[in-house]
């Protein structure tokens, strides 16, 4: 993709998942009766973009994988395990991207608030970024099962907004297809790997 010199790129998981320009993400949810579960995001021609996997494909709780159109896995996700972890109220999840090599990296990790609070609208989730460059703190705000939420960076800067357009939700009583608006310069596949663990989180389309 080409960069425009008015946009600094901000690669997490790799600078080939930055664009210049604002980009519109939908997704659509898979049923588990046929695939398993998880989702597929794709533009807006509907052509895929990535797909995740959750425990309905895995066979694994606690366990995600953002894989690119190809099938290539470019997203580990994983719920941190382990004694201190289970007596803890935030329980952490944390993200690994694939090189080339088929290693894998830490590149974030999410704070899962506790239980009581996920029913609350108007909570926060962290997120710490590990890149080579610096770290960095992202939060999501709003309440992902409404399909209202917004990712802000260290600035309080938004870098992606979820939704759902009125006219699709005047047909669907449910969330199974919904839209993520992506900044100029910012990594889609953490976007979509915040959003993987967050529908997890929930116990929506990859937890099952």
């Amino acid at each position: 993709m080409s960069t425009k010199a008015n946009v600094m790129m901000t690669p997490i998981i790799s600078k080939k998942y930055c664009s210049s320009s604002q980009t519109l993400l939908v997704v659509r949810r898979r049923p588990h009766v046929v695939n398993g579960g998880g989702f597929v995001v794709t533009d807006c021609s509907q052509k895929i973009i990535f797909r995740v996997d959750g425990c309905g494909v895995l066979g694994t709780k606690g366990e995600l994988v953002v894989r690119h159109a190809d099938g290539d896995a470019v997203v580990l996700i994983r719920r941190k395990g382990g004694v201190v972890e289970a007596l803890s109220i935030h329980k952490k999840w944390k993200g690994y991207a694939f090189d080339y090599e088929g290693s894998k990296k830490l590149v974030f990790t999410l704070k899962e608030p506790p239980s009581s609070s996920c029913l609350v609208r108007n909570s926060s989730i962290r997120i710490s970024t590990e890149t080579t460059a610096r770290s960095s703190n992202f939060e999501v705000k709003g309440y992902f099962p409404d399909r209202d939420c917004i990712i802000v960076d260290p600035s309080g800067n938004i870098v992606a907004q979820i939704g759902v357009k009125k006219e699709i939700e005047d047909l669907m009583e449910s969330k199974d297809l919904y839209h993520i608006v992506v900044k100029p310069g910012i990594d889609q596949a953490f976007v979509v790997g915040v959003i993987a663990t967050l529908d997890y989180i929930y116990g929506e389309s990859t937890r099952y």
